[in-house]
């Protein structure tokens, strides 16, 4: 019993070690690919021996993945952290536990096509329709530091990666148990030649494969300057006024190369100014002194971020996480919404807003407000004191007014206004999201964000290196504005053409490329995730059904 445990403790170790890599050390995305093998063996083993109660193994093998990768939420919340931790673990050890009772049901290799299957299903499910998501796991974004091996992302995505890692963990598995039982010995040569080539196919195909994927040339071109501003988010919530932070931004912004009249784009981070009234917006002072920016710069258009407080007057509430401000003299009460939203102006003086529609829990999002929200004021003794919103249901691009330059050809003129897509900050990390920018038209990905909240970490890094994932699977440039950093433009096959280092204050100016191109992904979305999420009900419903066996 107690070497068994040793054996057992060395497997959960070996699974946490291969599986952390990917999202803690550059380059080390291969190591997912066999990373699943030492859980897949602890469970043969536990079914062998007849291991009781061996939930608690691979329950504290998922909890230990979990902690070893996203720890650092805890530099934003402590109690966040801990259910980010606990819970998703917990979501992750259902799932195999359904596997483990699939295998009592069935027979052969059905059991752990159900394990991928369901496996893919929960991450589709995560990063769209769950309003408690946390998809920071999936196990295609493993790869978000080796993008040279997944550029065929822009044909099935980031849930391509993940159906990638258990294709070639459970080829490797297969091939192992084989061997163990001895049936590979019992094989003819040509199964057994078979069996390898599979294998190889199966971890290496998607790596030389990725070689033939590329992106299109650009269709025209845009300057771009990005303003590294670099507070530190506790003094800029807290003691710095916005009169000095728009006053260091902008001295920033002067210190860049304006001698050209190319039209430019100017970004400023995420929250980069406050209590923005959404239909005042043209007399904040922030505004107005972007206005004063643009007067002596009329070829840039600007794109901040800023904390939005949309007012509605209403007898009835127009939203379940609105706040009431009280009854008007008319009977109608004055309800507050707040956004995280992107503006976007230039020497017009007009403007464009959008909404961030991809919340974090808790922070951002009372998810389920029917519920948690009564909940919550019970606990409170009526007061409501969780998170501002539900998000903006449809994506929307902002748009920049680009006139045509003369000389351009017909492939470069791109008249009239240019979308857009502005993804804030946690938006990057959801690939159909941002897919659906580019089916409104973006030519053009941005991300607004300030992850300064988690401090000198592994999370800005990953968070940095998901854009990544989306310039490939869209194939668009991303120019991306970090608070602290990291800013940074990416090319349409993932790679980072220049970048800003971290907390430090910095200005980026370089050229991006504009495109009409729709990849497989955009126009198809991820066919992985729908035909999983099938295949999981097939599967499913075959298992509880099956008729069980007469003794």
């Amino acid at each position: 019993m107690k070497n068994r445990r040793v054996i057992f403790l060395a497997l959960t170790l070996a699974f946490t070690l291969l599986m952390s890599l990917p999202w803690l050390v550059p380059h080390m995305g291969w190591t997912a690919l066999v990373g699943i093998l030492p859980l897949l063996i602890m469970e043969r083993l536990a079914t062998e021996y007849k291991v009781k109660h061996f939930w608690w193994w691979h329950y504290g093998a998922f909890v230990l993945w979990n902690a070893a990768t996203t720890w650092w939420v805890g530099g934003a919340t402590v109690g966040g952290a801990a259910f980010a931790i606990l819970a998703n673990a917990l979501q992750m050890s259902v799932i195999f536990g359904s596997f483990r009772w699939v295998k009592r049901r069935t027979a052969g290799s059905l059991p752990y096509l159900y394990l991928a299957a369901a496996w893919l299903a929960w991450e589709r499910y995560y990063l769209t329709i769950a309003q408690i998501s946390w998809p920071w796991l999936v196990l295609g974004n493993a790869f978000a530091d080796t993008t040279s091996l997944v550029q065929w992302y822009s044909v099935l995505g980031t849930l391509g990666g993940s159906l990638w890692v258990w294709v070639s963990n459970l080829a490797l598995f297969g091939l192992m148990v084989a061997l163990s039982d001895g049936r590979l010995a019992r094989w003819t040569s040509q199964a057994r030649g078979s069996a390898f080539a599979g294998v190889f196919l199966a971890l290496f195909g998607p790596m030389l494969a990725s070689g033939f994927f590329r992106a299109k040339p650009s269709e025209g071109s845009l300057k771009v300057v990005i303003g590294q501003p670099n507070y530190d988010p506790y003094e800029k919530f807290e003691s710095l006024s916005r009169q000095e932070q728009d006053r260091r931004y902008l001295g920033l912004l002067e210190g860049a190369d304006w001698s050209s009249d190319e039209p430019t784009l100017v970004l400023a981070p995420e929250t980069f100014t406050s209590r923005v009234i959404v239909d005042q917006v043209l007399e904040h002072e922030t505004f107005l002194r972007f206005q004063q920016f643009l007067r002596r710069h009329p070829q840039a258009t600007m794109l901040y971020g800023a904390a939005t407080i949309e007012r509605v007057y209403s007898r009835t509430s127009p939203n379940p996480c609105a706040y009431d401000m009280g009854e008007e003299p008319d009977g109608r009460h004055l309800w507050m919404l707040l956004h995280n939203s992107a503006i976007v102006t230039d020497t017009s003086a007009l403007y464009q807003i959008y909404h961030k529609s991809k919340l974090v829990v808790g922070t951002e999002l009372t998810p389920y407000p029917q519920f948690f929200i009564p909940l919550e004021k019970f606990l409170n003794h009526g007061q409501y004191l969780m998170a501002k919103d539900i998000g903006q249901k449809e994506v929307t691009c902002l748009q920049m007014r680009y006139p045509v330059k003369p000389g351009m050809t017909a492939s470069e003129a791109l008249t009239g206004d240019l979308p857009i897509g502005t993804a804030i900050c946690y938006e990057s990390v959801y690939g159909e999201h941002c897919a659906e920018y580019v089916r409104k038209g973006a030519r053009l990905l941005t991300v607004i964000t300030n992850d300064a909240w988690w401090g000198n970490t592994p999370g800005y890094k990953q968070h940095f290196n998901y854009s990544r994932l989306r310039a490939i699977e869209t194939r668009r440039w991303v120019a991306r504005c970090g608070n602290t950093g990291v800013s940074a433009l990416i090319d349409p096959e993932g790679h980072v053409v220049a970048r800003t280092p971290w907390w430090e204050p910095a200005i980026l100016e370089g050229t991006v490329g504009l495109s009409s191109e729709e990849t497989l992904f955009v126009r198809y979305g991820d066919m992985v995730g729908r035909i999983s999420v099938f295949l999981f009900l097939l599967l499913a419903v075959a298992a509880i059904f099956r008729p069980r066996s007469r003794k």
